[in-house]
């Protein structure tokens, strides 16, 4: 199983890192997770550099692919060269966008009749985009699921490990990260956000790569 974490110039942090974080909990030989880039090398919104591990056309043939957001995210959708490279079929892969990447799955056309979530600075360009926005972290239709603030992308992780290997392993990785005098709490709450959204879900065919 491949998760790529979309990470472009100008990322969050929280994003990208919280969810890679979360999702090497999983502990299986076929298991990688990578941050895909369309450089080799990106730089956050706060001046953090890190080295792409797979590249976009990687990404496109990853089973689960999380879109990560930045400050430049409006501009990367008018960039067509990086655009034309997103190429994802929500029929054989879990899509998941947090924040701003939620704009990136609108201007991809793969939210179409669904409401979506994103973050408050966000949400105007969304609506524009012609989706509708749910004042709530976490929102899941068929393979696709968006979340809206930073520390959300524990739900996007959480997903995405219920859907690929079960809700046990998503529970064991996110009482790994949870607050000591916490992790019970934390992962009751976390996992109500996440299972509703997993029953009625269509299952993901193997990845190409």
């Amino acid at each position: 199983m491949h998760i790529a974490i979309l990470t472009f110039e100008g990322f969050n942090e929280l994003d990208s890192l919280i969810a890679l974080g979360i999702l090497n909990r999983v502990k299986r030989p076929d298991w990688r997770v990578s941050l895909a880039s369309p450089a080799p090398q990106v730089r956050s919104m706060n001046g953090v550099a890190v080295d792409a591990q797979a590249s976009l056309v990687d990404a496109c043939t990853a089973n689960a692919v999380i879109v990560g957001s930045g400050k430049l995210t409006r501009d990367i959708v008018k960039d067509a060269a990086i655009m034309d490279q997103l190429r994802f079929d929500p029929s054989r892969q879990l899509l998941g966008a947090q924040c701003s990447g939620t704009l990136i799955l609108a201007k991809l056309n793969l939210l179409r009749g669904v409401p979506a979530c994103t973050d408050l600075t966000t949400k105007p360009w969304v609506e524009e985009a012609g989706v509708a926005v749910l004042n709530q972290p976490f929102y899941a239709h068929g393979n696709v699921a968006t979340a809206g603030g930073c520390l959300a992308s524990q739900y996007l992780a959480a997903w995405v490990i219920a859907r690929l290997v079960g809700i046990e392993d998503a529970e064991r990785a996110l009482h790994y990260v949870a607050p000591v005098g916490e992790k019970e709490l934390y992962v009751e709450r976390a996992c109500r956000h996440i299972e509703n959204y997993l029953h009625s879900a269509r299952a993901v065919s193997p990845a190409s790569a």
